[in-house]
């Protein structure tokens, strides 16, 4: 088994297309084609990390954060960056990040935060834009469900768990050709007067190419016509955050005492308490502050993240609990995530957990 094996399949739950811009994803450090001995999957990605790698025989590292996340222009050692990396280097260790490819995944950091509270009825706090596209094109009139078919089959047409392809096959854009007008099929040297009909359909963003390649494929046209737009309309399965309910509302400090119980978290900053029941809860694992309109905006009573700033916790103003777990106390999960979806697919292969804590904070 090869790198790519694992990391194409890491890429169905977190396509890496809806990382933002920001950050730095993929494989880091190593070679796609390299045999695995086996893989460790960690949150960070620190020189404790290679040895633990080292320890278990695991040449590649599935990690959230990025170890690499601005340039590096030297390898002196002189920080623990470069020494993190001239070290895998040496012992042909593989790095993978996901971040916020995995931030954005419906299935992703935020959705097992939602999990770890028990959230009914979850959706996504912050839609990411762009994700939608839609190409039309126009096909012979024989041929359109052999093009229908081969466009289903590597998933477009559906966004997220709904059909929401437009199949245009019932004479809306048909072209009748004639003596003086039609589309003209070359065929290995020959033309033919064909009927078209047109073909419309929404896919996400990450399968483009395969699509394009799927279209050069089965359509018969020697030159394709066809156009590629994105659409504004929001993807509710693409995005970071999330948002759900408690399954029974609670006051503020019982609230507090079960975030504390079920984030494995000793300390937790909050804004004023609040004189209500809480039950709607938005999550986002990570600094999350950028969020807090869009948890008031859809209702929430408390919002769960990481890093506020001083001045950030006046924004509460009194129509939701900020609750600031921590950093790594918000996202301590993800390497649990990442190693079972690893383990539903490879399951005769060694896909180890890393038991090393990598958070860099203490509390005393």
């Amino acid at each position: 088994m090869k790198i790519k094996d694992i990391t194409d399949y890491i890429e169905t739950l977190a396509p890496l297309s809806y990382a933002e811009d920001f950050d730095n994803v993929g494989l880091l450090v190593g070679n796609y084609q390299t045999e695995i001995t086996g893989v460790l999957v960690t949150l960070d990605t620190l020189e404790q990390t290679i040895d633990e790698a080292i320890e278990q025989n695991c040449n590649l590292i599935v990690s959230f954060h990025p170890i690499i996340f601005s340039g590096l222009k030297k390898f002196n050692g002189n920080n623990y960056v470069e020494r993190v990396v001239i070290k895998a280097i040496k012992h042909n260790i593989a790095i993978y990040a996901t971040h916020t490819a995995l931030d954005n995944s419906f299935k992703g950091v935020s959705a097992k935060m939602c999990e770890v509270l028990q959230l009914q009825n979850k959706q996504v706090l912050i839609p990411q834009k762009g994700t939608i596209k839609k190409l039309v094109t126009y096909v012979p009139v024989k041929d359109a469900d052999k093009v229908r078919e081969a466009f289903f089959n590597i998933g477009a047409g559906t966004i997220g768990n709904y059909n929401q392809c437009s199949f245009n096959v019932d004479g809306i854009g048909t072209y009748n050709g004639n003596e003086n007008s039609s589309p003209i099929v070359g065929i290995k040297g020959r033309t033919e007067k064909e009927q078209e009909t047109q073909i419309s359909i929404t896919f996400p963003k990450h399968i483009e190419g395969s699509v394009l390649k799927v279209l050069k494929e089965v359509h018969q046209y020697e030159e394709i016509a066809f156009e590629i737009t994105t659409l504004e309309n929001t993807n509710q399965h693409i995005g970071i955050g999330m948002i759900g309910e408690l399954i029974t509302p609670m006051n503020t400090d019982d609230f507090l005492k079960y975030v504390k119980l079920n984030m494995n978290t000793k300390c937790i900053r909050h804004s004023a308490p609040l004189n209500k029941q809480i039950q709607k809860i938005a999550v986002l694992g990570g600094s999350g502050s950028f969020g807090i309109n869009a948890a008031i905006a859809m209702g929430a009573d408390a919002y769960i993240t990481a890093d506020f700033k001083y001045h950030e916790f006046y924004k509460a103003e009194g129509k939701l609990l900020i609750t600031d777990i921590g950093h790594y106390e918000s996202e301590q999960f993800t390497k649990n995530l990442l190693v079972d979806y690893l383990k539903e697919k490879f399951r005769n292969f060694a896909i180890i957990l890393s038991n090393k804590s990598t958070n860099p904070i203490y509390y005393s």
